[in-house]
């Protein structure tokens, strides 16, 4: 059973859930900011399950779709469902589990995230399959995870703030700068097997440029919401921090040498959202 276990959270990639918890938490930390009252540490406990049910449900299904895709590329032959570790139902009935429980979960937080839990569902799950027909899945992918702050704030307040509408809309061009720099790596078998994505579209060279105008423009984001809402220094330095991560990160993956990918699209983007999402908390808390 252990054992299992362990293949799921491999399957699922469970340690990416990284990348967009603390940008979730952030939310709740500006709700709490803006609404105080509004704040129970049971919302902050249905809104942490949420986050994990949707983000299981998402890859669960991802998984299960490119099944038989990733049987034929090289790099991912060793992923749990196609080395058969995990059956394709196993990966479809977590998904289905992962859906309900995230509608419940969204349900007992209010109305309004009731209502608009399959709405988030249809981004996340549906990004799986923008690969089959267009290269803007790189921004759909952007979109799902850009939705935890903005849906973490309206679950506390049952309303929205541009401050961390602006928060989302960094999370999304982060993401989806990542995604294209993590995709160079299939860009020939994505050609060969007429799957859609911006580097086997637009070539190396215009996807690492285009990856360098997101995450410029996911930092210039974070700096606007820094200087339009009152944050202070520390969130000012994980702003400060976030963007030399990723100036190292594209340092690292250059249109001659791609072969920095796995450090730069897994470790370094962990540090840079984990580092930024927990120093902006700790500012917003602190006052």
């Amino acid at each position: 059973m252990f054992q299992k276990i362990v293949l799921y959270l491999r399957l699922i990639r469970f340690s990416h859930t990284i990348f967009a918890m603390p940008f979730a938490i952030l939310g709740v930390a500006i709700a709490y900011q803006h609404f105080p009252q509004a704040f129970t540490w049971q919302k902050f406990l249905f809104i942490l399950l949420c986050m994990v049910f949707a983000r299981t449900a998402a890859m669960a299904f991802n998984r299960y779709l490119d099944k038989d895709i990733d049987k034929l590329n090289p790099r991912t032959q060793n992923r749990e469902i196609p080395s058969n570790k995990v059956k394709p139902k196993e990966a479809l009935l977590l998904t289905v589990v992962s859906s309900i429980l995230f509608v419940y979960a969204a349900r007992l937080l209010n109305p309004l995230c009731f209502y608009l839990s399959p709405v988030a569902l249809l981004v996340v799950l549906g990004y799986s399959y923008t690969k089959r027909f267009t290269w803007l899945c790189h921004i759909i992918l952007g979109l799902g995870l850009a939705l935890a702050p903005v849906g973490a704030y309206m679950a506390i307040t049952g309303e929205i703030h541009i401050s961390v509408i602006i928060v989302s809309a960094a999370v999304l061009f982060w993401v989806s700068g990542f995604d294209i720099i993590y995709a160079l790596q299939d860009e020939e078998f994505d050609k060969s097997y007429s799957l859609y994505s911006i580097p086997s579209f637009f070539g190396r060279t215009k996807s690492i440029y285009l990856a360098r105008i997101f995450h410029i423009l996911s930092s210039i984001l974070l700096l606007i919401n820094f200087i339009s809402f009152g944050f202070g220094e520390i969130y000012f330095i994980g702003w400060m921090l976030f963007s030399l991560l990723l100036v190292y990160e594209h340092y690292l993956v250059r249109p001659d040498d791609i072969s920095k990918i796995p450090f730069a699209f897994g470790t370094l983007n962990s540090w840079a959202g984990l580092i930024f999402g927990c120093l902006a908390i700790w500012d917003v808390l602190i006052k």
